[in-house]
């Protein structure tokens, strides 16, 4: 058996412009990203912290780390999900964020489960 089967986790990012939350005119663009974490693997394992790279439209460039994901370090079984939603402040209409989640298996190995990179954007701003 591979051990990228054995240890595999997909993620999955949906993204949602917040007008009430923002204020154009102040310069302040306010998104909820909705995630779902799937283990497709083949042994349990717990998301421990996460890393998150926020970039915005002028190429400035914010680093999150920390603990789990909204209060919570999710084991997950395989086959199991957990599903979460967040939010992201801006200076601009649109960034991306891209990142991993530390992960340890069942077994003791760590390992570090991408984020692909999402694009966040206020509506009409990008064809």
């Amino acid at each position: 058996m591979a051990e990228s089967k054995k240890y595999d986790i997909q993620v999955l990012v949906e993204t949602e412009y917040l007008p009430e939350q923002s204020d154009v005119a102040g310069d302040r663009f306010v998104f909820a990203y909705h995630i779902t974490i799937r283990n497709v693997g083949t042994v349990p394992a717990q998301l421990i912290s996460r890393h998150w790279i926020i970039t915005d439209a002028d190429g400035d460039v914010q680093e999150v780390k920390g603990l789990g994901v909204v209060g919570h370090q999710p084991l997950l079984a395989p086959d199991q999900e957990f599903e979460y939603t967040s939010g992201c402040a801006l200076t601009t209409a649109v960034g991306t964020m891209r990142g991993s989640y530390q992960m340890t298996a069942e077994d003791g190995t760590q390992f570090e489960a991408e984020i692909p990179e999402f694009v966040l954007s206020m509506p009409r701003v990008l064809h």
